[in-house]
């Protein structure tokens, strides 16, 4: 039977992180704990809570790919078949890892299998519902996926890792350099993880959106044929839609009232995509207005990275708790 280690990665998570390391124990040979700076008591939950805690250095840029790496390369020298990456605000699914393996073992192709992934209380806010909704996707092949995944150690190595200069969409990032090497990609049709996004202001959410973007435009920039009708939808929306509505001021009286009516069916077409994946009514109705508002976020984290890129500044994280 393959071997199984598990790497959790967290920053000032508490008692989020108390629950994630409860739901390993006993699911996985070893657990490391990866801290990114935490000044609640994380380390020394994790510690209580038997895992091994690697600190990442304070002098270099916090990404949750450098993050997931040292969490790799503290399991080298007893290196595991599998490694089950987990966000440390999320809740591991009892048989999950036992589901995860099997399907490795049996199809030698795969490289990497996820699951999914929902919200502890999606009820709580429009923003939390809104990720719920997000972390829903089909079963089967698949592009990418979040941070929450299930790796062949093989395949890890083969294609080195995360990109640590990557801070949002890393997990794409990977995804699409494994899918590159010639591994398939699939998410089973089984509950993996509990995520607790816990956003509870709208100031949160643009934050998120803005760091959402950064990853549309970064991960693009890397593989241009990834992203791209996120990317156009922003630059339209965000962008160019604006840009006519101000260049052509009261000279064309009716353009306003155009662009008004394409964010309008924008916004019906979003409510309409929400309906068909099972949304109720009323919070398609609210989570459309999201999901319209989102694409001007979105903006400003594509101009952010592409101003840092032209800088030749960091690449540091966008955080949104």
């Amino acid at each position: 039977m393959s071997t199984v280690d598990v790497v959790l990665i967290g920053r000032n998570e508490g008692a989020r992180l108390v629950a994630a390391l409860g739901a390993v124990q006993g699911q996985a040979r070893r657990m490391i704990y990866v801290d990114s700076g935490s000044g609640d008591g994380s380390v020394d939950a994790a510690r209580a809570a038997g895992a091994e805690v690697v600190l990442l250095d304070l002098s270099q840029p916090f990404t949750a790919a450098r993050a997931r790496n040292a969490g790799f390369a503290a399991l080298e020298g007893d290196s595991p078949d599998l490694v089950q990456f987990i966000d440390g605000d999320c809740v591991l699914e009892p048989g999950w890892i036992h589901a995860g393996r099997a399907h490795l073992e049996a199809h030698p192709q795969v490289g990497m299998v996820t699951g999914w992934r929902s919200e502890i209380n999606p009820g709580a806010t429009p923003y939390n519902r809104i990720c719920d909704w997000e972390w829903h996707r089909p079963a089967g092949e698949i592009l990418a996926c979040g941070g929450d995944m299930l790796v062949r150690t093989a395949a890890f190595r083969q294609v080195g890792g995360f990109d640590p200069t990557v801070i949002a969409a890393e997990d794409d990032e990977f995804c699409t350099r494994l899918r590159k090497a010639g591994w398939r990609l699939e998410r089973l049709p089984l509950a993996m993880t509990r995520h607790d996004a816990d956003m509870q202001s709208f100031g949160q959410w643009w934050q998120r959106a803005v760091r959402t973007g950064h990853g549309f435009a970064q991960v693009g920039y890397l593989h241009p044929e990834y992203f791209v009708t996120e990317r156009r939808r922003v630059l339209f929306y965000g962008f160019a839609l604006p840009l006519a509505v101000l260049l052509s001021g009261v000279l064309v009286w009716w353009l306003p009232l155009l662009v008004l009516g394409l964010y309008e069916l924008n916004y019906v077409r979003s409510v309409q995509g929400l309906r068909r994946d099972g949304v109720p009514p009323g919070d398609a109705l609210k989570l459309g207005v999201l999901l319209v508002l989102s694409k001007f976020p979105n903006l400003l984290g594509m101009a952010r990275f592409h101003l840092r890129r032209l800088a030749r500044a960091p690449m540091r994280i966008i955080e949104y708790k």
